[in-house]
């Protein structure tokens, strides 16, 4: 039987997606009402006409809008189709969704795109959970997704990319403010290769370095995070990730040496 596949939200990452469905053969019909849909996908009016008839309905959208597409959308929702949310939104409001189906007869699937969607599209790794999660992940790997199901409500599979993020964002932005204060301070190659030899020396003990190392030399560290995010004021540069390092330090340098 051929799924029917309603997208909402043709933005960068919809329109990669529907795109490559609409090429391994999906019936898909989409709705944005600031984009036109790709090439293979069926122009719908509005949220509830682009799911009328749908049995998939991906919510590729943003995590201020999840919450209205589907408000929109559920006076035409089918019994028994699957609402599944691609957008990177808290646990709590995925978890919401699932609450405002409830009773309805349609199955929630919370996806987590686990890497950029562009050049990727349907190839993008996916984790979801949520009580469509295999019916989810066997439909869309059988159009050649890349779909893990993670065990757990709404909202267990984008806790674990969010989780993911502040590691992966964390030291994209530390990378970011060091480069800036580095090309005041005039030596920005000597610091970017520096930085590349280091991560390219992670091995499966770094993690176990990182943490025991902060937690041994917080208070030495503190002092130095102190010293760098002086420096960096002095540059022109604000200190956003030294100024939080620097605080996180000193927390942990007064917990392990509490004042009397």
């Amino acid at each position: 039987m051929t799924v029917r596949i309603a997208l909402l939200g043709l933005g960068e990452a919809g329109r990669e997606i529907g795109r490559d469905l609409a090429a391994a053969g999906a019936d898909v019909r989409g709705f944005d009402p600031r984009a036109d849909p790709p090439a293979g996908v069926e122009r719908r009016s509005d949220d509830a006409d682009a799911v009328r008839d749908a049995d998939l309905v991906l919510s590729v959208n943003s995590s201020h809008d999840a919450l209205p597409a589907l408000e929109s959308s559920l006076p035409a929702l089918a019994r028994g189709a699957i609402w599944a949310d691609l957008n990177t939104a808290a646990p709590a409001l995925k978890a919401e969704l699932a609450r405002r189906l409830a009773g309805r007869d349609v199955a929630v699937a919370d996806v987590a795109l686990m890497a950029p969607v562009p050049g990727r599209g349907l190839r993008t790794p996916m984790l979801v959970s949520g009580d469509a999660a295999v019916r989810y992940a066997g439909i869309l790997a059988g159009y050649g997704a890349d779909v893990t199901v993670q065990p757990g409500p709404a909202g267990a599979a984008i806790s674990r990319k969010l989780l993911r993020s502040v590691f992966y964002k964390g030291v994209a932005a530390a990378v970011v403010e060091a480069l800036a204060a580095a090309e005041a301070a005039g030596c920005a190659q000597w610091l970017r290769d520096d930085i590349g030899a280091e991560l390219a020396g992670f091995d499966e003990h770094t993690i176990d370095r990182l943490v025991d190392g902060t937690r041994r030399h917080a208070r030495r560290r503190a002092d130095e995070m102190t010293a760098a995010s002086e420096q960096l004021v002095a540059l022109g540069v604000p200190p956003r990730i030294a100024s939080a390092a620097r605080d996180l330090l000193i927390e942990l340098r007064d917990r392990e040496n509490p004042q009397p």
